[in-house]
């Protein structure tokens, strides 16, 4: 089936569509109908029970693939690697949730897991979905004030953690900050489980804390506790535009379904193929793309604790796709631009032998035509830029490898996938016509695996995504979609400027930077102007080995913006800097730098990678005039 037929056949009778995709896991009671018009936005599979641990890794033990892989840990920062297979797993997993159940952890009690990049952080998702429990990963290494807020909201039972984690160079004390936030913390946990790596032992507070190893000593493994389809499988806080951060709630059935329908039908990837995503479980890539949508469909996930560049150099990435036969990688746009940064040629791709490689994923943030020709050209793979969010759990919108490989056009992240009809609509909520930037909205009901509220807050799910345009779920991405049918995301609604009544995407404006031979990234924010209202600002970082002076560089770029987007968008300003302010999980801070240009007073984000660059950040704007003297 091609994908039109595919997309024709779930328009055609969504119901019939969903109940087939549902075949493939396993349930303890099958649901009677797959969408249930209930709760604020509908729920899917509501009166199915089954479990997710028994899906993602006891049905592989017992179809006979225990032997297999299931999880491999490379860690080049602790210089170790191992491998875990599904029968190992299940006994770790069942051990771990036997333990959990014997200190009074049950179905639908909150646990909150604080870990890093190793294989006990995906053992302890799954022990708790073993149990019913219902998960919230928190970054770890997340500061304690932002670790107390989610203790409060989550109100967890038991927070399982690690005592470090490890960075290019440093530890980070977890201990330390969770003792923190549980002070700072209005609701206190019964217990916690303290993970204790080798680069440090933790001391543990008496009467609270348990070591995850001792804890597990003579107790009886758990079985898998069926739950409903509509039972909360975690809580995945996202931040909201007002400090206080928004719990995603994933039920367990429509996850299920969703990820295994997408491991094939996107990633090309079945049982006993290697798949990587380069991310974090404390993200919702790791907990869709790392744990459940991989194990779901047995495949062989890796659990990578490094980065791009610099563990040791920019080769990281293809030893692991070497070594692993790594089949497809899941990476963010920016660790493809900081590899590129340090080697423009690609030299490093040719020591490695990449046969088993057909295909790199590209989401988390606008992925530019000119960083997807790079990686096109010196790997010689597929590159698929892809567009999802926390709230949907798995991709919207996508160029689907497993069905057929679609056309690519550089710049888009393709077509809409079965389960979304995506439309793009003006201010009032009308559909505009195509190649017109609006806002881009789902029509309801959103399909399965998507968000179906926020915990606890309701009101705060109505007037976050369903209040502005009735009958849709708002993104909150503005962009649009062209005579094919393909979308274009081209920023944030906020990320729109309004140039003297011009409505401009920075986005844009970005790709045309980007695309100058000398500069490896950018940002592009709008900046308050007395004249006319916002005016665009460029940050520019250069590619390794660049001869060019700085200003022959902003100079040949403010041009480039005035012959490709013309003199409408006043694009007059840019500046070089050594890096730009990111997420952990790679996204740029753009409204941050914003607050910065302008003068308002703005609270450093808690996911920053590193504060540090906020200064830099504030004397490259000054250089330019920024912020501007009050007139």
């Amino acid at each position: 089936m091609s994908y039109r037929d595919t997309y024709a056949a779930w328009q055609a009778d969504p119901e019939a569509f969903w109940m087939e995709a549902a075949g493939k896991i396993d349930w303890d009671r099958p649901p009677s109908r797959a969408f249930f018009d209930q709760g604020p936005a509908g729920e899917w599979f509501a009166d199915g029970t089954l479990n997710a641990c028994w899906n993602a890794v006891d049905r592989h033990v017992e179809a006979g693939r225990g032997d297999q892989v299931a999880i491999i840990h490379d860690s080049p920062i602790t210089r170790s690697m191992r491998g875990i297979t599904y029968r190992e797993l299940r006994d770790r997993v069942a051990s771990l949730a036997g333990a959990l159940r014997a200190k009074g952890i049950q179905k639908g009690d909150r646990v909150i897991i604080y870990m890093p990049m190793v294989p006990e952080a995906l053992e302890a998702m799954l022990a708790c979905a073993r149990l019913g429990a219902i998960h919230s990963v928190v970054f770890g290494g997340f500061a304690a004030h932002e670790l107390a807020v989610r203790i409060n909201d989550a109100t967890p039972k038991a927070i399982i953690a690690a005592s470090c984690g490890v960075e290019p160079g440093r530890v980070v004390h977890y201990k330390p900050l969770l003792d923190r936030a549980i002070e700072e913390a209005t609701h206190k946990p019964d217990f916690c489980v303290i993970f204790q790596r080798e680069q440090e032992v933790a001391e543990l507070t008496p009467g609270r804390d348990v070591a995850w190893h001792s804890f597990q000593y003579g107790v009886e493994p758990a079985e898998c506790v069926p739950v409903e389809g509509n039972h909360p499988a975690y809580i995945l806080y996202t931040s909201g535009t007002t400090g206080q951060p928004k719990g995603v709630v994933r039920h367990t059935a429509g996850h299920l379904v969703a990820l295994a329908w997408t491991m094939k039908n996107v990633y090309d990837i079945q049982a006993g193929d290697v798949f990587w995503a380069a991310s974090d479980v404390g993200w919702v890539v790791g907990h869709s793309y790392i744990c459940y949508g991989p194990l779901t469909v047995g495949a062989t996930t890796i659990v990578f604790e490094g980065k791009p560049v610099g563990t040791p150099d920019a080769a990281a990435y293809w030893r692991v796709i070497q070594n692993h036969r790594v089949k497809s990688v899941f990476s963010a746009p920016t660790a493809i631009r900081a590899i590129r940064r340090e080697d423009p040629e690609g030299k490093l791709i040719e020591d490695y032998n990449l046969r088993h490689f057909k295909t790199l994923y590209l989401a988390g943030e606008r992925a530019d035509p000119d960083t997807i020709q790079w990686a096109e050209q010196k790997l010689r793979v597929p590159v698929i830029d892809h567009w999802w969010q926390t709230e949907t759990g798995w991709p919207i919108v996508a160029n689907p490898v497993g069905i057929e490989l679609l056309p690519v056009k550089h710049g888009s992240p393709s077509v809409a996938l079965p389960g979304y009809d995506v439309q793009v609509l003006d201010e009032a909520g009308h559909p505009v016509p195509a190649g017109t930037l609006g806002a881009v909205a789902i029509k309801l009901p959103l399909p399965p695996g998507t968000l179906p509220t926020l915990w606890n807050a309701e009101d705060r799910f109505r007037k976050s995504y369903l209040s502005h345009f009735p009958g849709y779920y708002e993104t909150g991405d503005a962009g649009y979609i062209d005579q094919d049918g393909y979308l274009y995301i081209m920023a944030r609604t906020d990320d729109v400027i309004n140039v003297a009544g011009h409505r401009l995407s920075t986005g844009a404006m970005e790709e045309v930077l980007s695309a100058h031979p000398a500069v490896a990234e950018c940002a592009v924010i709008g900046v308050a102007d007395s004249l006319k209202g916002q005016m665009p600002l460029g940050l520019l970082c250069l590619k390794k080995g660049t001869n060019t002076p700085d200003a022959q560089v902003v100079k040949e770029v403010v041009g480039m913006v005035r012959d490709q987007i013309g003199p409408v968008a006043a694009f007059k300003t840019a500046c070089v800097v050594d890096r730009l302010p990111k997420t952990r999980s790679g996204k740029i801070l753009r409204a941050t730098m914003v607050k910065i240009a302008d003068g308002e007073p703005f609270k450093t984000p808690a996911t920053i990678d590193d504060p540090a660059i906020l200064d830099e950040i504030a004397a490259a704007l000054r250089a330019v005039g920024y912020p501007q003297a009050a007139v």
